[in-house]
């Protein structure tokens, strides 16, 4: 039996593949190991569906935000190991599982835009560029957490319109103090920042949210894809949420840079389902 993950900040999408070829699916919580400690992850992967299979899962393929460090990647090992102790555990990046999901055995430059933001230039078979990326403070442009911090940003200096910032209040009761928690204070600032962009997909028609991804869609496309040698002439492709639910913003921000977009999903773990099986 094989287990396939896809973790992250917000969710982790689990497939099983047993020997007969059938496919079970759950999801659960995202973990990072940036922001998490292995007992920390171990403790939350207590989860009834993975119990379940503890015995029986052969190999576990777990592609994870966070795992690009063989510090981070064997964290997440040992918090696999505490629940299966019998199964080989490989664990790779979530850019990895972005370009296999979205290129394949092909070239191509796989992008994410999720919670988060990165980026690689896939050969068809490895990684061979990535550019930075550090972070919901210091990068993760075009991503939910980055669009989230200028909502709120424009909210506490009452940047928005009137209209809109009334609508805020009324749906979140906001007030600059909550932010302020809730930022600096509570876990998971990243997840909190992101969570507002729910509201500002809902509200795409007032040009000031569709601004707020085209600029924010522009600034990824400027800091990320236009630095990999030859962008022009390479399809370039998406997974997240972010990409997923306003993909037409996107694909207009990238078509008034002369870029390309090849193919946006929501979440690579079909994709690496059938990349799995295709090795078996």
């Amino acid at each position: 039996m094989i287990l396939i993950a896809d973790s992250g900040a917000s969710k982790t999408d689990w497939r099983v593949i047993n020997k007969s070829g059938e496919i079970g699916q759950h999801r659960g919580i995202g973990f990072n190991p940036n922001y998490q400690t292995a007992e920390e992850m171990s403790n939350e992967l207590q989860d009834d569906f993975l119990l379940d299979l503890r015995d029986d899962v052969e190999v576990i393929h777990y592609y994870g935000a966070g795992c690009a460090s063989p510090k981070n990647r064997l964290q997440v090992t040992n918090a696999l190991n505490g629940i299966f102790k019998k199964a080989e555990i490989n664990v790779d990046h979530d850019l990895m599982a972005a370009a296999r999901a979205t290129c394949g055995h092909n070239p191509g430059i796989a992008c994410i835009l999720g919670t988060g933001s990165n980026s690689c230039d896939y050969d068809g078979e490895l990684i061979i560029d990535k550019r930075p990326a550090p972070g919901y403070i210091l990068g993760d442009e075009g991503g939910g957490a980055y669009i989230g911090r200028k909502f709120l940003q424009d909210f506490i200096h009452d940047e928005m319109p009137k209209k809109l910032r009334n609508q805020v209040l009324d749906k979140f009761q906001l007030d600059n103090n909550l932010i302020i928690e809730n930022v600096y204070q509570r876990p998971f600032p990243g997840r909190y920042m992101a969570s507002f962009c729910r509201f500002i997909t809902e509200h795409i028609k007032d040009p000031y949210c569709y601004m707020l991804y085209y600029d924010s869609f522009q600034d990824f496309f400027k800091k990320h894809v236009m630095k990999y040698d030859d962008f022009k002439q390479k399809p370039v492709s998406f997974v997240g949420s972010i990409a997923f639910y306003n993909s037409d913003i996107l694909r207009s921000a990238a078509y008034d840079l002369d870029i390309h977009v090849n193919i946006i999903i929501e979440g690579p773990i079909a994709g690496l389902t059938l990349y799995h099986q295709e090795l078996l």
